[in-house]
């Protein structure tokens, strides 16, 4: 086993492996921006090293910088969190030509998943269902229309570089096809470099559900179930929950099945996860993608399993077999994670970054928070702004949900906007507690909100003119009775809340 590992990352995630690098004894050493000088991973490391300005292309995406640091630590191996240069396989390459140990896949499994129609491509090989779509880049917008005339709209344009949703348009008909195309390859040139996009055929009300795998060097593959991803912001995960509400035990073992497929095609090495399509109408699914890293959502997994991923992803690293077998693999309970970001819900999930003047988390049972602040800190401009993946476990979903709206009351931060109210909101919005979400979940909770928000003001407004009513009928007739007053105040309550 490793003595000393070096996190190439910040925040929640550098938080996160330090805790699980402390659990088995080993030196955890952080690197740092001038940008995070005070930030909590710091502050929790053995060792720590500045690389450069707030920049990510001067410090935190600067693989020369990282290695040098874990060379003067002494570290023997990196961790990449995600993010950063955690699917980077030129980097993976300098870290073992330093004859360090990368913990995480082995380059060759990096480069063949991480773009997104080679990935189709091998997924197809392997006999894994794909959206109808393109396997190659599309070499002109002729091309495009032909195609998506060729699969039937709706068609979704994607990067083939890159992720986190830049790149992406949704086209509906056909004359949303020439903007959509050009917005979509000149985002994807700014964001990755390469302005390659293809095309996929759009799922009818689509539910994201992925599924965990791992794979050590000893030609071991399992899967751990299965995370519903469905609740997204700009094609970025807000909510995350294990199981998903729809999936059946049959259903779970034929996705982990392909995902395993997948795993296998591309010998792959530690923690990854298999992204799928499902569509909500006839529970067909499709191959979308591979992460060749851990997952933010990566928790939600923990908590019904049993299983530390980090602690498991260090143990392979050193040449261990797998701890667990596809026979281990229980599925206990149900677990929601919510992204707390330092976003506005109320502007569009704008980041709001800050000092946290007051910082509450809170606790009790199956209860968990991976935090990457501490009251007082700073969130900051330069960087992604999530301050925790706060989680809950219940015996059932619906335990589960009733401790996340009773943890969610609890938690407590002042000094920024964050996702709070939103998350608030979401866990009494009758769509998501009875299991009926999909992509288009964020967008159906904005209608439902402007619709109800009014109805809402106007019982408020009633309310307070009778109270007003009241106070002007009991100046008048200070003489009448307590049960009569009584009386009169409930039943104008009744009557201004419409009951």
């Amino acid at each position: 086993m490793f003595k000393k590992i070096l996190i190439a990352n910040r925040g929640e995630i550098a938080c996160r492996i330090i805790r699980a690098c402390r659990e088995i004894r080993i030196a955890a050493v952080t690197v740092y921006s001038d940008a995070d000088r005070d930030s909590l991973h710091v502050r929790m490391a053995d060792e720590a090293y500045n690389i450069g300005p707030p920049a990510s292309s001067e410090s935190y995406l600067s693989g020369d910088k990282i290695i040098d640091a874990a060379m003067r630590s002494g570290a023997e191996a990196i961790h990449p969190g995600y993010g950063f240069l955690s699917e980077n396989a030129g980097f993976v390459r300098q870290v073992q030509e330093a004859g360090l140990v990368f913990i995480g896949p082995p380059p060759e499994a990096m480069e063949a998943m991480g773009g997104k129609m080679s990935a189709r491509r091998i997924a197809i090989e392997a006999g894994v269902p794909v959206v109808p779509g393109t396997t190659e880049p599309l070499k002109s917008f002729e091309e495009a229309a032909e195609t998506s005339e060729r699969v039937g709209y709706p068609v979704m344009l994607k990067a083939s570089a890159g992720g986190g949703g830049k790149g992406m348009r949704l086209v509906d008909r056909p004359a949303e096809l020439r903007a959509a195309f050009d917005a979509a390859r000149s985002e994807a040139l700014s964001s990755f470099g390469d302005d390659a996009v293809y095309i996929e055929k759009a799922v009818v009300r689509p539910r994201h559900i992925e599924i965990q795998v791992f794979s050590d060097t000893h030609g071991n593959h399992v899967h751990l179930g299965e995370r519903e991803c469905s609740i997204q912001r700009r094609h970025q995960k807000v909510i995350e929950e294990a199981p998903s509400p729809i999936n059946s035990p049959e259903l779970r073992e034929k996705m982990g099945r392909c995902a395993v497929m997948v795993a296998k095609a591309v010998d792959y090495v530690g923690a990854g996860t298999v992204e799928f399509l499902v569509s909500d109408l006839d529970r067909s699914f499709y191959f979308l993608e591979m992460n060749t890293r851990l997952q933010v959502e990566h928790p939600v997994t923990e908590l019904v399993t049993g299983i530390d991923l980090v602690r498991e992803q260090i143990r392979v690293a050193a040449g261990a077999p797998l701890s667990f077998s596809q026979e281990d693999v229980k599925m206990n309970g149900h677990a929601i994670e919510c992204r707390i970001y330092a976003e506005d819900p109320d502007n569009n999930f704008l980041p709001s970054p800050g000092r946290i003047e007051r910082l509450h988390i809170p606790q009790g049972p199956g209860v968990r928070d991976d935090g990457g602040v501490y009251q007082g800190a700073e969130v900051s401009i330069h960087y992604d702004p999530m301050i925790s993946k706060f989680a809950v476990h219940g015996k059932d979903r619906t335990e589960a949900i009733e401790r996340m709206r009773r943890a969610l009351a609890e938690y407590e931060i002042v000094g920024i906007k964050t996702t709070l109210p939103f998350f608030v909101d979401v866990m009494e919005d009758e769509e998501f507690t009875t299991g009926r979400i999909d992509t288009g979940f964020i967008e159906g909770w904005k209608q439902r909100r402007s619709v109800a928000e009014p109805m809402k003001k106007e019982k408020d407004l009633a309310v307070i003119v009778a109270a007003v009513a009241y106070a002007g009928r009991r100046k008048a007739a200070p003489s009448s009775s307590s049960a009569a007053s009584s009386k009169w105040v409930i039943e104008g309550r009744r009557a201004a809340l419409g009951r």
